[in-house]
C-alpha cells in the first residue's frame, strides 16, 4: 500500500513537469520570435546604410574648384559651410550596398555588431568572421576623406580631394601664371556675373547686392592669360568691319531704319552707322548668322541713344534666348517667360564701349538668377548664335565671332585696375570682412596684399605684351602699401614684431595667411622683372624681405599631416585653422613655383613632405 502511494506521487509529478515543460517551451519559442522580429524592425529603422557614396571628382586646385576656386584665402568659414551642404547630399545618394562588394558567400559570415567610437557614440557595423567593416557615411567625414566608386565596381580612395599642378619649367613676368589655366573664375557660385559695364566678374560673396573684389578680378585676368597662352590665337569670322560698302546683309525693320559706312571722328576708321527705334519691343537691324561653331562674340559698339546691341541664340533643348546688351545700372537681370537676358552696360552713351563675351557663361548666369545649377547644365545650354540685332542710333566696329576671348578679357582686368587705382596705389575692398567675429575683423576700404600682388601680376603681364607704361607704372604704384603697418592702414605686419609679413587680411591682431603671403611674393617677383630704376629696386627689396620670413616661418604652417591656413591661434589665442585639402594643395603648388626661382632648400623639403600628406604620410612622433 505504502508502495503503491510512492508510485501515484511519482507519476503525478512526473506529468506535472511535462506539462510545465511542454507551456514553458512554447512561451520561450513565442518570445524569441518575437525578440528576433524586433530586432530585425530595429535594424530597417536604426542601422546607418552600409553604402558607397557618390562624391565630387577631385578638384584641379583650391581656387574655382570648383572646379575650387575658390579664390585661394578668400571667405574660408563661407566654403566649408558649402563644402559640408554638398558632403550632406553626397552621402544621401546611395549607390551601392558594401554587402555586394564584399560577396560575403555565407550568411552566417556577416553580422552586426555595434562600434564603441572612443566612448562618445555607436556606430552600426558589420563583422565578417575577424574583419570589422565601419559605414563609409561614417569614416568619410570622421577622417575627413573620399572616394567613390567607378564604371568597374571599384571603389577609388582618395586622402585629398585636389591634386598638385607641376609648375612650368620657367617663369617669368609674361608666363603662364602657375596652373591658372584650370581656373575658370566666372562659373563661381559666389560670381553673379561678367558685367557688361566694366567686363569684369562681381562678386556677392561678402554682398549680395554685389561689388567688385580686386583679388577674383585680377585672378580672373591671369586665368585668361594662362588660357591665351595654351589656346593660342581664336578662329575667328568677322561679321562687320565696315571695310565695304555693302551693308545689304542687315535687314531693316522699316523704311526708316538705314545703316551706312562713316568715318569716326575719334578714330578716323570706318565704321558702320545704324538708324533704328530704341524699343527692343520691335526687332531691331538684324544680322543673320549661319556660323554654326563659334559662341563668343565682340564688338566696338558706340550710341547716342537709348540703343541696344542683342544677340538671339539657340539653347541645346532647342529654345530660343535672347541676350540685350542695354543701357543699365543693373548688372544682370532676367526675364524668364520672354527668354531675354539683360546685362547692363552703365551710361555710357557717345564713348566705344568693347564688348568681348563667352555666350555660354552670360546664359547660365542669366538663368541662375532664378533657376538653380542642375537644371541648367544640360537642357538650357547655349548652342548657337542666330542673329545679332542693334536698336538705337550708333556706329559698331570689328564685330566679330569667335571660339574664344581671353586676351580681350585679360585686358579687360587689366584695364579695370588701371581705373580703379586710388592715390595710395591700391585698390580698397568696400565691405566688411570678418575673419573671425569680434576679434579678427576689417571695415570697408581695407587693401590685400595678395590683392596688390596679383594686380602686379597681371600689370606685369600687360606690360609684356603691350609695352604700355601705364600698366607698368600702376603696378610700381601699388607698391607703397607694402610699406604702410597694418595699423595705419598698409598690408605689411611685423612677425614677433621683427620679420615682414605682407598680409591678405590686415588685421589687427594680424592673421598671418600663408597662400595669401606667397600671392604677393609671386607679384612682388613678377614686377622686379620688368620694372626700371627705383620700382625695381624697391620691388626687390620688399620681396627679398618677405622671401626671407617665409623661408624662417614656413615650418611654422606643418601639422606632420597637412598645413596651417593662417598662425591665429599664435597671434590672437584662438584654436588653430587648418588648410583643408584644396588650400594645403594651393600652397603646395606655390612653394612648387617658387622652387624654379629660387632653389632654396628649404622649399624642396617642404614641397616633398607636404606632397606626401596628400597621400595620407604623417610625420614621426615619439
Amino acid at each position: 500500500m505504502r508502495f503503491s502511494r510512492v508510485l501515484n506521487l511519482v507519476m503525478m509529478v512526473g506529468l506535472m513537469s511535462c506539462l510545465l515543460t511542454i507551456c514553458l517551451w512554447s512561451t520561450c519559442t513565442v518570445r524569441t520570435s518575437a525578440i528576433k522580429e524586433a530586432q530585425v524592425e530595429m535594424v530597417k529603422r536604426d542601422e546607418p546604410s552600409f553604402v558607397h557614396t557618390e562624391y565630387h571628382k577631385r578638384g584641379t586646385n583650391s581656387i574655382g574648384t570648383n572646379n575650387g576656386d575658390e579664390e585661394g584665402g578668400e571667405e574660408e568659414e563661407e566654403e566649408e559651410k558649402e563644402e559640408e551642404e554638398a558632403t550632406e547630399e553626397a552621402e544621401d545618394r546611395k549607390t551601392k550596398v558594401i554587402g555586394k562588394s564584399l560577396k560575403f558567400s555565407p550568411q552566417s559570415d556577416l553580422n552586426d555588431i555595434d562600434c564603441n567610437i572612443n566612448g562618445e557614440k555607436t556606430v552600426k557595423c558589420k563583422k565578417v568572421k575577424d574583419e570589422v567593416y565601419l559605414p563609409w557615411s561614417f569614416v568619410k567625414p570622421y577622417f575627413e576623406v573620399f572616394g567613390e566608386v567607378d564604371e568597374d565596381d571599384t571603389f577609388n580612395f582618395h586622402h585629398a580631394n585636389s591634386i598638385v599642378h607641376p609648375p612650368q619649367p620657367t617663369y617669368g613676368a609674361g608666363s603662364m601664371f602657375m596652373a591658372f589655366d584650370h581656373y575658370t573664375v566666372e562659373t563661381r557660385d559666389r560670381v553673379k556675373c561678367v558685367t557688361a559695364s566694366e567686363g569684369v566678374p562681381i562678386t556677392t560673396q561678402w554682398d549680395s547686392k554685389g561689388y567688385h573684389y580686386p583679388i577674383q578680378v585680377a585672378q580672373y585676368g591671369l586665368s585668361h592669360h594662362a588660357k591665351h597662352l595654351i589656346n593660342g590665337e581664336p578662329e575667328a569670322l568677322v561679321l562687320e568691319d565696315a571695310q565695304s560698302s555693302d551693308l545689304s546683309r542687315w535687314i531693316m525693320p522699316d523704311r526708316k531704319s538705314k545703316v551706312n559706312v562713316a568715318t569716326d571722328p575719334e578714330t578716323e576708321m570706318q565704321v558702320m552707322e545704324f538708324v533704328t527705334s530704341d524699343s527692343l519691343q520691335t526687332k531691331g537691324i538684324v544680322l543673320p548668322v549661319t556660323e554654326r561653331n563659334l559662341k563668343c562674340f565682340k564688338v566696338d559698339i558706340k550710341f547716342s541713344t537709348n540703343g541696344s546691341i542683342s544677340i538671339l541664340g539657340e539653347l541645346s533643348n532647342g529654345e530660343k534666348i535672347k541676350i540685350h546688351f542695354i543701357f543699365s545700372r543693373d548688372d544682370i537681370s532676367l526675364d524668364l517667360k520672354g527668354g531675354n537676358i539683360y546685362y547692363g552696360m552703365g551710361e555710357r552713351r557717345n564713348e566705344w564701349i568693347h564688348l568681348a563675351r563667352q555666350l555660354i557663361f552670360d546664359v547660365m548666369k542669366g538663368f541662375l538668377q532664378k533657376i538653380k545649377m542642375e537644371r541648367v547644365k544640360d537642357p538650357l545650354w547655349f548652342k548657337r548664335i542666330l542673329e545679332v540685332r542693334v536698336h538705337g542710333h550708333g556706329w559698331l566696329d570689328n564685330l566679330t565671332l569667335t571660339n574664344h576671348v581671353h586676351l580681350d578679357q585679360f585686358f579687360d582686368s587689366a584695364n579695370w585696375l588701371v581705373r580703379h587705382q586710388d592715390d595710395r596705389g591700391g585698390w580698397p575692398i568696400m565691405v566688411t570682412r570678418r575673419l573671425v567675429t569680434g576679434v579678427l575683423e576689417l571695415a570697408p576700404g581695407w587693401y590685400s596684399a595678395m590683392g596688390q600682388g596679383q594686380a602686379m601680376s597681371v600689370l606685369a603681364r600687360a606690360f609684356t605684351l603691350t609695352k604700355d607704361r601705364t600698366y607698368l607704372d600702376a603696378a610700381v604704384k601699388a607698391l607703397k602699401l607694402f610699406e604702410v603697418d597694418s595699423a595705419q592702414g598698409g598690408v605689411r605686419a611685423k612677425f614677433m614684431g621683427q620679420l615682414d609679413w605682407y598680409e591678405e587680411y590686415p588685421t589687427i591682431p594680424s592673421s598671418f595667411v600663408l597662400n595669401g603671403f606667397i600671392f604677393s611674393l609671386l607679384g612682388l617677383y613678377d614686377l622686379k622683372l620688368v620694372a626700371d630704376g627705383e620700382g625695381k629696386e624697391t620691388a626687390e627689396r620688399i620681396y627679398n624681405s618677405g622671401m626671407t620670413s617665409l623661408r624662417t616661418n614656413i615650418g611654422m604652417y606643418d601639422t606632420g599631416q597637412g598645413t596651417l591656413y593662417d598662425l591665429r591661434h599664435i597671434s590672437a589665442g584662438l584654436a588653430p585653422n587648418r588648410a583643408r585639402w584644396d588650400y594645403h594643395t594651393t600652397h603646395i603648388n606655390q612653394i612648387l613655383q617658387l622652387m624654379v626661382i629660387d632653389d632654396s632648400e628649404i622649399f624642396k623639403t617642404v614641397a616633398h613632405r607636404w606632397i606626401g600628406y596628400l597621400k595620407g604620410h604623417r610625420s614621426r612622433h615619439n
